[in-house]
């Protein structure tokens, strides 16, 4: 089965605007990252904190940022703040990218890698276990 011109066409054409997604979500997650570190100055923002991932609309009405935030005691207020910051970070987005409307800034609350964290430590426990099975065995 031959793939005609047309559809050949609108097959790249869906790819190359998958990629345009894929280049302005990074382009998103790095300037965010900055906004949020560099111009905001709430005191609610504070500690190790990461923004992870940022997840932009094919329209580019919405971006759905990931916070990554370490320390728990942090991470309530600090979700808090930056959710009552996300006019202040769009509005800034908007005057540092070259886009035509600046996407409505949702931020959520990344666990992955405390759950990275958490299946490391659990490994670990599991090797130092059968180590110590080993050496019984001896």
């Amino acid at each position: 089965m031959t793939v005609g011109f047309l559809e050949a066409y609108i097959i790249r054409r869906k790819q190359v605007s998958y990629q345009r997604i894929d280049r302005i979500s990074e382009q998103v997650r790095r300037e965010v990252d900055q906004i949020i570190r560099e111009d905001l100055s709430d005191p609610r923002i504070q500690g190790t904190f990461s923004v992870t991932r940022a997840e932009v609309t094919r329209d580019l009405s919405f971006a759905k940022i990931y916070i990554s935030i370490f320390e728990e005691e942090n991470r309530a207020p600090m979700m808090e703040a930056l959710k009552k910051a996300a006019g202040f970070v769009r509005h800034e987005l908007g005057n540092r990218m070259i886009i035509r409307y600046a996407p409505q800034i949702i931020f959520e609350q990344d666990n992955n890698i405390e759950y990275g964290l958490h299946i490391a430590s659990v490994l670990k426990k599991v090797q130092a276990q059968e180590n110590t099975d080993e050496q019984d065995d001896e």
